[in-house]
């Protein structure tokens, strides 16, 4: 086999191995032959070109010359005259070639070349790296962990090897050897060295491409991810919204028994996920932020974009969330700053307001909030109105209770009245008959005493029932005029 053709064979092996273009191999293979020649025949001032014909395997050496009116540089120029007995159509400024390839160039010229060859591949490989991760910023990447070395966790890629730094891995997360996880490629950037390619655990993106992973509506785009807020290791709150009529956005993401959001969280380390309907209305959409809290008005200042949200005592705990994470996470989310406040006045469970897209909550200026505190007054007043007249109302259905019970105990009396007149009549009855209706009327008579003794106790039970009643009345009278 010729030289020729072992060094075209050597081409197309070096591009199948290192999948790189044949282009810019034979550029590199060109560059360095026209290198080799300026060193070993000519000079530095030379203009030399190699030409490759990848398809015969065969190659030239050209000196280049350009057209002057006067030379300056005679390894590189020639005047018109000159250039018209080389080629007859050259002009002042074309540049005109001489073939001046030697006879045994092909071994010097492929051991000079050597190391210019393995310099233009290895830029070569880098440019297509580059390239190809380039257009894929922003999508979820498969990788398996080559080794860990202290902080520095080696990945192995489709066609390269990165290092996920320790910025970039959620906090606690452990890794071994030959374990496949997923990245978030965040940036390529072009460096001396090669490609930077920055891979990352921990930026909020990386929930969106595991919920497109899991959820078709979100890959299809029937559900829109609207905003993420995340602190990695700890919690995420992810706003959602659909389009279409009857497709509920929260629940194609949790999905049948939390299923698909479960296997999101178990990608990252069971980190808390919260997924939140997006409303354009601020009010629901902070309402639906802040959830699970219970929401009782909101105050908005456009101007400074501050939302004042106002809880009940038992709820600003929860609305604020574990080391202020809830109201943190909300404020990202929405891109309000929000500040908690107790809510002043009574509250009713009716009148407590869920954290819910379908609440009405009520938006106050400062003017308003001045308004309704002088609403509220009245309203406590009235409400001590209304207290009395609930007062005088019980007092009446207290007494009627005391008329039933009484009357009862009439009742009862009348029936033992009449028990009396017949245990009367059986006793003149006994004292005719003989022995045995005599037995049989003592034996009559001592159920007839327990029955009266039985009768006597319920009436006691009944009697300090309408006691306690009387006391409980009179209590509440006794609180009312207090007051």
């Amino acid at each position: 086999m010729s030289m020729q053709s072992q060094f075209s064979s050597a081409i197309m092996q070096i591009c199948d191995e290192k999948n790189i273009s044949k282009e810019a191999v034979v550029e590199a293979v060109q560059d360095a032959l026209a290198a080799a020649y300026r060193k070993d025949y000519g000079s530095r001032d030379q203009r030399a070109r190699a030409e490759f014909d990848d398809k015969t395997g065969l190659f030239k050496v050209y000196r280049q010359f350009e057209v002057v009116e006067e030379v300056e540089n005679a390894e590189a120029e020639k005047t018109l005259e000159q250039a018209k007995k080389i080629n007859s159509q050259a002009e002042v400024g074309d540049v005109i070639e001489i073939e001046v390839t030697p006879k045994n160039f092909g071994r010097i010229a492929a051991q000079t070349a050597r190391q210019v060859i393995i310099q233009r591949i290895r830029e070569a490989e880098r440019e297509e790296l580059y390239k190809t991760y380039k257009d894929r910023e922003g999508e979820l990447l498969f990788g398996q962990v080559q080794r860990v070395e202290g902080p520095a966790v080696f990945i192995e890629l489709e066609k390269a090897s990165v290092v996920l730094e320790r910025p970039f891995q959620i906090p606690g997360e452990k890794f071994y050897n030959g374990q496949r996880i997923k990245l978030y490629l965040e940036k390529v950037e072009k460096t001396e060295k090669g490609p930077n390619i920055v891979i990352s655990r921990t930026h909020k993106d990386f929930i969106k491409g595991l919920l497109e992973l899991e959820v078709p509506e979100v890959a299809e785009s029937t559900v829109e991810i609207k905003e993420i807020a995340r602190e990695p290791g700890v919690r995420t709150k992810v706003a959602v919204y659909s389009k279409e009529e009857g497709i509920d956005p929260v629940g194609s993401c949790v999905g049948q028994k939390g299923v698909r959001i479960q296997a999101v969280t178990n990608e990252i380390g069971n980190e808390r996920i919260d997924v939140v309907e997006w409303d354009a209305d601020p009010v629901k959409y902070l309402i639906n932020a802040l959830s699970p809290a219970k929401i009782i008005s909101i105050e908005l200042h456009e101007d400074d974009r501050l939302a004042k949200v106002f809880v009940t005592e038992d709820q600003r705990s929860l609305a604020i969330g574990k080391n202020g994470q809830n109201v943190r996470l909300a404020s990202i989310l929405t891109g309000w700053e929000i500040d908690i406040e107790d809510f002043e006045g009574p509250v009713s469970e009716d009148e407590e307001v869920e954290a819910s897209a379908d609440t009405d909550v009520e938006v106050l200026s400062p003017e308003a909030g001045e308004k309704q505190e002088d609403e509220e007054v009245k309203d406590m007043s009235n409400n001590g109105d209304s207290d009395k007249k609930d007062t005088g109302e019980d007092e009446q259905n207290d007494k009627g209770d005391l008329g039933k019970l009484a009357a009862k105990l009439e009742e009862q009396e009348k029936d033992l009245g009449e028990n009396d007149q017949d245990t009367a009549k059986e006793e003149r009855a006994e004292e005719k008959g003989d022995g045995k209706q005599s037995s049989e009327g003592q034996k009559k008579e001592g159920k007839e005493e327990k029955d009266k003794k039985e009768f006597q106790d319920k009436e006691a039970k009944t009697e300090n029932e309408a006691d306690k009643k009387t006391s409980a009345t009179e209590k509440s009278e006794g609180k009312e005029g207090k007051e």
